[in-house]
């Protein structure tokens, strides 16, 4: 049974940021809107973290997703300004891409809830330990430097988000010539 208490009514709040946020995203035709609607879906994420006890990821979370990433969206609209004169685009595939994003939604609804509420032993079965369990910060700090650890996907980000930031500038030094 489902008890009414503050993390409840939290979790529900933090849902509507997130699901209010996403659906803002994808409605809104404003590039800064969209940007802002995504800092309020993070937020949102951020606020799952500290519902989990995970008060670290909740301050990386808010410090490189909403702080970092948002900023960059905002300096790269910004820095194109020929994104702020484009009239009004309307895609023909919007049916589409509403049915596809819907099967996507149902099977990420079904591949969550069978395996771990389904028959009860099956999640057991399939899922096995991982290979580096992380428990505090002094763990997560040697994870994220340990050969077998995660220093690729963390590499991998880094390089990600420099392309990105060299993107926005030759964009901007284009749009000026």
């Amino acid at each position: 049974m489902l008890e009414f208490n503050a993390s409840t009514v939290a979790f529900v709040v933090m849902t509507l940021f997130i699901l209010g946020g996403a659906l803002g995203v994808v409605t809104t035709r404003n590039l800064i809107h969209a940007t802002l609607y995504l800092i309020l879906s993070l937020f949102g994420v951020a606020g799952y973290f500290v519902l989990l006890s995970a008060p670290f990821l909740a301050a990386v979370q808010v410090l490189v997703y909403i702080g970092a990433i948002a900023i960059l969206i905002v300096f790269a609209v910004m820095l194109t300004r020929s994104m702020t004169r484009m009239s009004e685009i309307l895609n023909g595939q919007w049916l589409l891409s509403a049915i596809v994003g819907a099967g996507l939604f149902l099977l990420l609804v079904i591949g969550v809830i069978l395996p771990t509420w389904g028959n009860g032993g099956l999640l057991d079965a399939t899922v096995s330990a991982p290979s580096q369990v992380v428990i505090d910060t002094v763990d997560l700090g040697k994870a994220l430097v340990d050969r077998n650890g995660f220093v690729l996907p963390f590499e991998v980000a880094s390089l990600l988000l420099t392309a990105a930031m060299i993107g926005a500038i030759v964009i901007a030094r284009d749009d000026t010539e």
